[in-house]
């Protein structure tokens, strides 16, 4: 089992994808926090347990920063220890930008964006702590992003926004951690959840089939999560990879792409020629999904 003796926190846990992290990094030996706003963390905690796995469920809204630093102190109090923190949760509210209120826009920043960012700081910081008190780390943060966040989404911009700056943070947040002995990386999945079966075409497209290879499930991306949380990852970090059924692949983004120099300030009239030339030797952008 390759998470034996390891502690995670899995937050966003009560259902869809969460649940199968949790219940997969159970499966694996890790002795699971299972966090969620409702009693539906209770119930996945209790299935853990039941089947010979070590879990507890704290409820709370992890974009609460108090909330989160004790989420992360209650998997060392109750364990002993914190060795990953699968950053699962989010929400989403869909609209076209031009009837997209600012409830909805802040609501899905706060829960997706925020929601990562304050427990990634708290553990951080224990970490840490631990790194600077001499104890060895190999710590692992699993972010969640999306396909939205990398190539955009039309309905979802307040979604592909929040997913985008968890693809930044990952980034940013592996390259101060590493000297900590701890990884940051993100996956981007495809699968059937509570969310997208709330949003007709992708509950269409991502129905169950009646035989054969469920390629929707949840389940499917879990063993990447369940991997990067382990210690045998340690070489791996500030990567986002996307996951759907079977197949796995790393993201090529955030790299400067062709340019144009002059030795001077440029003139308003030479850009138009020089932005057209750039971008005959720039591959063609992906496909912003539903356009």
């Amino acid at each position: 089992m390759i998470c034996q003796d390891r502690v995670a926190v899995v937050t966003g846990a009560g259902q869809g994808l969460g649940r199968e992290h949790a219940l997969a990094l159970a499966a694996e030996g890790a002795a699971v926090v299972v966090n969620d706003l409702g009693a539906a963390a209770k119930s996945v905690a209790e299935e853990i347990t039941a089947n010979g796995g070590t879990a507890v469920a704290d409820l709370g809204d992890v974009s609460d920063w108090a909330y989160a630093e004790a989420l992360i102190r209650r998997a060392v109090e109750e364990f002993g220890a914190l060795h990953a923190l699968v950053n699962n949760a989010g929400v989403n509210r869909d609209r076209m930008l031009v009837s997209m209120t600012e409830a909805d826009w802040d609501t899905v920043l706060r829960v997706d964006l925020k929601g990562h960012a304050a427990p990634l700081r708290h553990a951080a910081a224990y970490w840490r702590d631990q790194a600077k008190s001499g104890h060895p780390i190999a710590a692992r943060i699993v972010n969640t992003s999306s396909g939205a966040g990398l190539l955009g989404s039309v309905g979802q911009g307040n979604y592909a926004a929040a997913k985008a700056g968890i693809t930044a943070l990952t980034v940013v947040a592996a390259a101060e951690l590493a000297r900590y002995g701890v990884t940051v990386n993100a996956v981007a999945p495809s699968a059937r959840t509570p969310m997208t079966e709330a949003v007709p075409v992708f509950a269409e497209r991502m129905r169950a089939p009646e035989t054969g290879f469920d390629a929707m499930h949840p389940g499917n991306v879990s063993p990447l999560v369940v991997w990067l949380a382990s210690a045998g990852s340690g070489e791996v970090t500030g990567r986002v990879f996307e996951v759907e059924g079977g197949v796995l692949s790393v993201a090529d983004g955030w790299q400067h792409g062709p340019r144009v120099e002059r030795d001077r300030r440029w003139v308003p009239g030479e850009v138009g020629p020089a932005v057209r030339e750039l971008l005959t030797r720039a591959p063609d952008p992906a496909p912003v999904y539903g356009a």
